[in-house]
């Protein structure tokens, strides 16, 4: 901006003095163009003279003037000593552009989104694979935030979000598939105990897989086909009332299972899923309560008999619904009770004499 200024000034002051004697004003030009060559060639200290900005500007306005006066470049040729006349033209094309250049007050288009804005839109992109930046747009009309599709754009590019086609494949993996249809899963299985005469006892169990809440259908220590087609009423028969009941069984090729066992289920219209032979890793869920189910309870007990496991999982199930938190179900209870109080001593109550502890906050 300085140097624009002083490029004003300079060419009012010619434009001054040629007003002034308008009659020889191409002469006075060129005597004031060779003349200040003249002070340049006389300071000159190496072999190629070195000129400050301002002189390279009074040179270019001073040629500029002469080249509109003086008819062809013949003039202004002899009048340039130490310098081509494509030279000085060109610093005055310089200076016409550094007049077009300005700075601006702020960046061109539409301001950026602020910070909170930019990680909800990050944040939808993330848990929408599917999504592209039109639906984020969408969704962010909808929650009330003003702001443009390209701006939206913007912000998935600037973070290296990939676009949706490749973030929907993502989810098209069979731990999300099980994820959305978790609700509608149900899984079996036995596993045995032994006593401590030595004698097997089956278990067998359910556990939904959406609410992980398990029934522990009986404990026998010999599982009749008549029994286990009871076990499957009695469960088909407690699941009749919930809201969304279960649409598939997954369960293993044990040969204590019947075909009666299958049509019980398939008469309330759930379908049934074998996993592959000789592969428990196919009914994780099951195997995983079993685990637990070991760990927190039969490890540290002595089970005496049919009577005694029977009374041990019922209050082990009873625990495990309702007072246990869930990694899967990120740390909730499957079937919470009412909200804790947030202040109020901490009490517990001992269940399977003192093993585990239910811990809870007395109503102040």
């Amino acid at each position: 901006m300085a140097w624009f200024i002083l490029g004003h000034l300079v060419a009012f002051l010619v434009d001054l003095v040629a007003d002034r004697r308008r009659a020889n004003d191409g002469k006075d030009l060129a005597i004031a163009l060779l003349r200040h060559q003249l002070r340049i060639l006389q300071r000159r200290c190496g072999r190629t003279p070195q000129l400050a900005r301002w002189e390279k500007l009074t040179l270019a306005v001073l040629a500029a003037k002469l080249n509109c006066l003086v008819v062809g470049r013949g003039g202004l040729r002899r009048s340039l000593v130490l310098f081509q006349p494509e030279t000085v033209l060109r610093w005055h094309r310089d200076l016409v552009r550094r007049k077009w250049t300005y700075r601006r007050s702020r960046a061109a288009g539409r301001p950026p989104l602020d910070a909170a804005l930019a990680a909800l839109v990050l944040r939808l992109a993330a848990e929408n694979g599917r999504w592209g930046y039109s639906r984020i747009h969408g969704e962010l009309r909808k929650l009330g935030h003003a702001s443009s599709r390209s701006a939206v754009r913007a912000v998935l590019k600037r973070h290296h979000v990939a676009p949706s086609p490749l973030r929907g494949r993502r989810d098209d993996t069979w731990r999300a598939f099980l994820r959305r249809h978790r609700a509608q899963l149900l899984t079996c299985d036995f596993f045995t105990v032994e006593t401590v005469f030595l004698k097997t006892v089956y278990v067998r169990f359910f556990l939904e897989i959406g609410t992980r809440r398990v029934h522990v259908a009986g404990c026998t220590a010999h599982p009749t086909t008549a029994w286990v087609t009871q076990q499957a009423r009695q469960v088909c028969w407690s699941l009749q009332d919930r809201e969304q009941p279960p649409r598939f069984l997954i369960r293993d090729r044990d040969a204590k299972l019947a075909p009666t066992f299958d049509a019980v289920f398939a008469s309330e219209g759930v379908a049934i899923v074998r996993t592959p032979f000789r592969a428990p890793n196919a009914n994780a869920y099951a195997e995983r309560w079993v685990r637990s189910a070991r760990a927190e309870c039969l490890d540290h007990l002595l089970i005496v008999n049919e009577a005694h496991l029977r009374r041990v999982f019922t209050d082990y199930a009873a625990f495990f619904n309702q007072a246990r938190p869930h990694q899967g179900l990120d740390q909730h209870i499957p079937l919470a009770p009412n909200p804790c109080p947030p202040t109020g001593p901490i009490l517990y109550r001992d269940t399977l004499g003192g093993l585990l502890h239910d811990y809870y906050r007395e109503a102040a």
